[in-house]
């Protein structure tokens, strides 16, 4: 830790012990907090309501991967469904690819540091060779416009409100590049190229009842806001090469050899790894299918996209996953020799340990929150840090023990915010990336009785240190667009802010089983749709039967610091035995309850819980303790639960003469 910033938290402690309180109660506590009362699309409850609607958009694609040019070619079938009340004259569609262009909008406004985001080469972006649109079995050939990462496209007639469909037919082919914004890309290793390609078809914009068209450009930290649907896709690639993607592989036969079909089925029955492709087979001819190419025809229903890996440099396992309705589902996992040796000799829980961290994660959330939907969770190595997609995810190949069950455990911890729970990540990181750090936290606490549970990345959220650092003046709230946060902060405001947010809401606030249930019920109430913050407020708070509003108000809609102090400890009528006036005062204007500890010096301790409400009528409290002997010490926050800005002042004790 450098002087400078030893000197600045010094600096921080010395202006607490003389602060004066900011707090005002009747700003915590204003009654006016929800901006608009429920509806029949939106119950005020924080469930959909008898009106709810969403549009659907079921996907067929067939692609093919050109080794060569590193490059991909494809048609795509979008069948569009507008569920809405309105009737569409246009369509909004998502390009991706075009923030590799180096003329895009995220090109121009990636800062001069750099960064995750950066393009460090460019491409030629969706490459768009057609468009053709079908209403009611009438093909016409729409007008469309390319904004960027965005694509309108024009009808002939507007599509009817309420069940309307159109067919959209679009050819298009785009280079895959080597760094794709730490989302996708490629590696290159001593037996092959990894390809992890991702955000790769033309998809839909959602069109909702909150904004109507969501056109957001893809800058790189916002991620995605997706409609839901089935999507049946197949890619064509030569045969040496394995290709893993979302959802189910429908024929193995054509795509594997009879002895890797075989282990497959093995698997599906099997606690224990087993190896589909092992290293010592990757550059076996006999491991793969003798032919040029192999089309691998993947479907998975009620998802918001789809991506995949292949390569010929994969190692390939597998294994059972036991789902708590007794269905069984697959973990499986691909990687590159370098990913599980090193010098010749084993990493230690390099990926060899992958499937089985796949399988842990998968099976804790699928018992403690909400069913794993889809038929295999796949880890795929390669260059991307850590990305997720429904049923595959893309880990760093680098990875080993607590980094990898880390990086797993949190992209596949996605499948619940977002990929189950659909909420728009182009505007609320925090609730995705910070719900899933949240549960993540759980997961890795029960993962072989916490093998991996060193505490996370941040550390001790609750370290004078990181409160400093998590609530200081510049530090962006999580209301915030991702795009409009620093990129320093981001890790903070997206990840652990709301993460320590829910942990206090759980641990102090509602007491694990309110909260459970609560979280619980939000996850299925919303699963497979597009829930606001609103909506998880209102969700929250009837569920627990607790009004919120100061909580959410603080933590989420500001930046503001939480610090309680003990001001003062009185003796009724100066004498110890008869009890004593404990005083405690709020200085910020964040509010929580209150946890105090009293130490006697005749070794009996008091632990007093008072309820937020302590705090409606001002920021001072005054609460009697039955002591027997003098008081020896008092603790507010004993077990450091709540971001204390300055802990010095939670502690009061006995002077000594």
């Amino acid at each position: 830790m450098k002087k400078s910033v030893l000197s600045v938290l010094g600096l921080f402690m010395f202006m607490g012990l003389f602060a004066q309180s900011v707090y005002d109660h009747k700003e915590a506590f204003n009654p006016q907090f929800y901006p608009y009362p429920g509806n029949d699309v939106r119950s005020a409850s924080g469930e959909p309501g008898p009106k709810y609607w969403q549009n659907r958009a079921d996907y067929k694609i067939n692609c093919t991967l050109d080794t060569a040019r590193h490059g991909v070619s494809g048609e795509a079938e979008i069948n569009y469904t507008n569920n809405s009340p309105d009737n569409l004259k246009f369509l909004w569609l998502q390009l991706d690819q075009n923030i590799y262009k180096k003329d895009s909008r995220a090109t121009a406004t990636t800062t001069e540091a750099g960064g995750r985001w950066a393009n460090p080469s460019f491409t030629d972006g969706d490459v768009i060779k057609s468009i053709s649109a079908e209403v009611n079995g009438k093909t016409f050939i729409p007008k469309y416009i390319i904004s960027d990462t965005r694509m309108q496209v024009w009808l002939q007639d507007a599509l009817k409100a309420a069940g309307g469909k159109v067919k959209v037919n679009i050819k298009f082919e785009f280079t895959i590049p080597e760094r794709g914004t730490d989302r996708m890309g490629r590696l290159s290793t001593k037996n092959g190229w990894i390809y992890q390609v991702a955000q790769w078809f033309p998809r839909m914009c959602v069109y909702d009842d909150i904004q109507g068209w969501n056109t957001l450009p893809y800058l790189g930290a916002g991620e995605f806001y997706l409609e839901y649907g089935d999507i049946e896709y197949n890619i064509t690639a030569p045969a040496n090469l394995i290709v893993a993607g979302s959802g189910e592989l429908t024929n193995p036969q054509e795509c594997l050899t009879a002895e890797q079909v075989k282990r497959w089925e093995t698997a599906k029955n099997s606690d224990k790894t087993v190896m589909i492709r092992s290293e010592k087979e990757v550059n076996d001819p006999n491991s793969r299918p003798k032919q040029a190419a192999c089309t691998w025809k993947f479907k998975i229903q009620n998802t918001r996209d789809v991506a995949w890996s292949a390569s010929k440099a994969f190692i390939y396992d597998a294994a059972r996953i036991k789902l708590p309705s007794g269905k069984k589902c697959m973990a499986a996992s691909v990687y590159p020799v370098e990913s599980m040796m090193s010098e010749g000799k084993p990493v230690k829980n390099g990926w060899q340990r992958s499937t089985d961290m796949v399988k842990g994660s998968i099976e804790h959330y699928s018992k403690k929150w909400f069913e794993y939907p889809y038929p295999v969770a796949t880890n795929v190595a390669g260059a991307v840090a850590g990305m997720e997609y429904p049923g595959i995810v893309f880990c760093a190949y680098g990875d080993s023990g607590a980094s990898l069950w880390g990086v797993t455990d949190h992209e596949f911890g996605h499948t619940w915010f977002p990929m189950i729970v659909g909420s728009n990540e182009r505007k609320y990181a925090w609730m995705d990336e910070g719900f899933n750090t949240f549960i993540n936290g759980l997961s890795t606490e029960d993962f072989n009785k916490g093998e991996f549970n060193e505490g996370g990345f941040f550390g001790d959220p609750n370290s004078s240190f990181m409160v400093k650092y998590t609530f200081n003046d510049k530090m962006d709230g999580l209301y915030t667009v991702p795009e409009v946060i620093q990129q320093d902060n981001l890790g903070v405001s997206a990840y652990l802010k709301p993460s320590m947010m829910l942990n206090a809401l759980r641990d102090v606030v509602l007491g694990k089983d309110r909260f459970d249930a609560a979280f619980r019920e939000y996850i299925s109430r919303w699963a497979f749709k597009h829930p606001t913050p609103w909506d998880f407020f209102h969700s929250m708070e009837n569920v627990a039967g607790e009004d919120l509003s100061w909580f959410w108000r603080a933590w989420v809609l500001n930046t503001w610091k939480f610090d309680q102090k003990v001001k003062d400890v009185k003796y009724i009528d100066d004498k110890p035995e008869k009890g004593a006036d404990i005083t405690i005062e709020n200085l910020e204007k964040m509010v929580m309850p209150a946890t105090v500890l009293v130490k006697e010096t005749n070794g009996k301790e008091h632990k007093i819980n008072l309820p937020v409400e302590i705090w409606q009528r001002g920021g001072v409290w005054t609460f009697t303790v039955k002591t027997s002997s003098e008081i020896k010490e008092v603790i507010l926050d004993p077990d450091k639960k709540l971001p204390e800005w300055n802990r010095d002042n939670n502690t009061w004790k006995k002077k000594a003469f």
